[in-house]
């Protein structure tokens, strides 16, 4: 069964079910006198990937995290907080734009392909790894919501990557993702509408947050449609439609039995599928652990001062223990 949160949240983004039928670069800003954040351009090996440095000043050679954020979002937005904040701890940081969002151009664009991720994840763990400024042996990193799936998979088995942590996880597989969003019925509409969109002439591309466009994938949902949160001038606010075959397929518990690093899942019950981090942790080994807050919601988790310190706080105790 899905918990109130989520019932209320999936209330709020109805909008999706009318549908069925080498670094380079300046010093861009500085968070504080002891933070430094570079945009570079990765080169990686499926493309060149917008990037975002953030270095702690006086600390020589430390071990980086590689942040992803939510579904649709760009590196400015709940990656960018994280980010800041454990370069604040003395971590280095990066975060970039998948392939076809944000400043990452690509010919096909706005796809939220959950293995198509995980490879540009891949990727940019192979390119940070020759960065100068970091300790290449300390690789950690952090996937939010959506992408806290993607990063599993690309983390589990990667000899670069010494330990993986994940905030308000949202880890679905297909039994929940049918669920979710309304059944067979309703989940048989949206991947037909993906089919069409493949086969089409041109992309089809639906506008991923709104409040007044109930057409919208995400309808009156908090944050994404907030210009103060996550309606930056960076965010796309773009979904492609054919995202639905690979999102509503996607298994993001098939790492747990296989996964062999040290994974931190910092969650609450008051988020969005906490179902899913339970079942994660259950199919997983000792390896894979959990701290859950109290009455923290999915969005609270992505940029709300007490949620990110609670929970910064505990994955730099996991960081530290195992970098």
């Amino acid at each position: 069964m899905l918990n109130k949160g989520l019932k209320k949240l999936l209330m709020l983004a109805v909008g999706v079910l009318p549908f069925a039928a080498q670094a380079s670069g300046e010093t861009a800003n500085v968070a504080n006198e002891e933070i430094t954040v570079k945009h570079i351009e990765l080169d990686t090996q499926v493309g060149q990937l917008a990037a975002n440095i953030y270095l702690p000043e006086g600390v020589e050679k430390p071990p980086v995290v590689i942040v992803t954020g939510a579904w649709t979002t760009v590196k400015e937005q709940m990656p960018a907080v994280y980010a800041r904040a454990l370069a604040d701890k003395g971590y280095a940081a990066v975060t970039f734009d998948f392939r076809g969002w944000g400043e990452s151009d690509d010919t096909i664009k706005y796809l939220e392909n959950p293995s198509r991720k995980t490879v540009d994840i891949r990727a940019v763990i192979d390119a940070v790894a020759k960065l100068e400024q970091i300790d290449s042996s300390r690789i950690a990193g952090l996937g939010i919501c959506a992408s806290a799936g993607y990063m599993l998979d690309a983390v589990a088995g990667n000899e670069q990557v010494k330990a993986a942590a994940a905030v308000a996880p949202w880890v679905h597989n297909k039994v929940m993702a049918t669920e979710i969003y309304g059944g067979e019925e309703s989940a048989n509409g949206l991947l037909a509408a993906a089919e069409q969109a493949a086969k089409a002439l041109e992309p089809v591309y639906i506008e991923a947050a709104s409040s007044t466009n109930n057409r919208a994938l995400m309808f009156q949902v908090p944050y994404y449609t907030e210009t103060e949160r996550g309606l930056i001038p960076e965010y796309d606010n773009q979904f492609n439609v054919a995202s639905w075959d690979g999102w509503l397929n996607y298994d993001a518990q098939q790492s747990a039995s296989k996964q062999d690093k040290p994974v931190l899942m910092v969650a609450s019950e008051s988020m969005a599928l906490p179902a899913g981090a339970h079942q994660y942790l259950d199919n997983a080994g000792n390896n894979v652990s959990a701290v859950w807050l109290d009455d923290v919601s999915q969005f609270d988790f992505y940029d709300q001062p007490e949620a990110v310190s609670q929970a910064v706080e505990a994955l730099v105790k996991h960081f530290d223990a195992n970098l």
